[in-house]
């Protein structure tokens, strides 16, 4: 892919009231019509979306989705140990997902949470997902991940057909370390998400939340690296991932059409940024599961 349809829609805002810099709440169901009109208009395929993701899938199954490519992912599976049990809860909650969003298949299921795959039992979790998709009712499987730990555990499972990752300019671990490399020597499609680390990277310096002082200097060096190489934060964020050759889909969270419209110039701008320098190795910083801004 190239151009605007290496752009993809994450859809979690249009549920959950979610993201760091997030001043606008869950989308409204007719900004959601909205934005998915003009996705259309741009040539915008992929959707990616959750059964965790609040009334999100509810919310896109008032529209119709015929040309998009609907990505969607598993409950948490919270025991220790996987059943026969939860491997049938997976196909439940995915025909639940069918429902909502009002579709026969989706183009994609992902293990949400890659520990999911990994504990005693995990299998059946995989061969649930597998049976999906030779009955047709999903395209591709695969698995969302946190890190290069969980990337290289996965692949000792199975090479999955899509993966979903955080890449960002300050979160570059799994740049690298090879895995995006890695990753596309073996045919899997890779779908990059946080490339504005939950908004972090768009926010001024002044009201970045008290957890972030540690990494203060190197937040005020990429604001300096945006400006000294003539871009915006956005457009360098987005720059920077979308010209990597590794990915295939960069997945932007957007709450309105002011937001999508802005995303859309700025996609289309044919720059490069170099982010060299900018790397926070902390996964501290770079992992928002692990933030504790309260």
């Amino acid at each position: 892919m190239n151009g605007i349809n290496k752009l993809g829609l994450g859809t979690v805002q249009w549920g959950l009231s979610y993201g760091v810099a997030n001043q606008y709440g869950i989308s409204t169901p007719e900004t959601v019509t909205a934005l998915l009109g003009e996705a259309r208009q741009h040539g915008i395929t992929v959707l990616d979306t959750a059964s965790l993701y609040g009334q999100s899938e509810a919310v896109l199954g008032l529209n119709t989705l015929e040309g998009f490519k609907v990505v969607t992912k598993t409950p948490r599976f919270t025991t220790p140990h996987i059943s026969d049990v939860e491997a049938k809860h997976l196909g439940a909650t995915f025909q639940q997902s069918l429902d909502l969003l009002k579709c026969k298949k989706t183009y994609a299921l992902l293990i949400h949470h890659a520990e999911n795959l990994l504990v005693p039992g995990g299998d059946k979790l995989l061969a649930a997902m597998r049976q999906l998709k030779e009955t047709g009712l999903v395209e591709k499987i695969g698995v969302s991940v946190y890190d290069s730990a969980q990337v290289n555990a996965v692949l000792k499972k199975f090479t999955p057909d899509l993966i979903q990752l955080p890449l960002n300019v300050m979160d570059q671990r799994m740049l690298a370390s090879g895995h995006l490399e890695l990753l596309k020597n073996k045919g899997v499609e890779i779908h990059v998400r946080s490339v504005f680390l939950q908004g972090l990277l768009l926010m001024p310096l002044d009201n970045i939340p008290a957890f972030f002082e540690p990494i203060r200097p190197l937040l005020d060096r990429w604001h300096a690296a945006a400006h000294t190489q003539g871009l915006t934060a956005n457009q360098a964020a987005l720059a920077f991932v979308k010209n990597l050759p590794y990915v295939d889909t960069v997945l932007v969270g957007l709450e309105n059409l002011e937001q999508f419209r802005s995303c859309i110039n700025d996609f289309t701008i044919d720059m490069n940024f170099d982010a060299a320098e900018l790397a926070c190795n902390d996964p501290v910083f770079v992992n928002p599961s692990l933030w504790q801004l309260k």
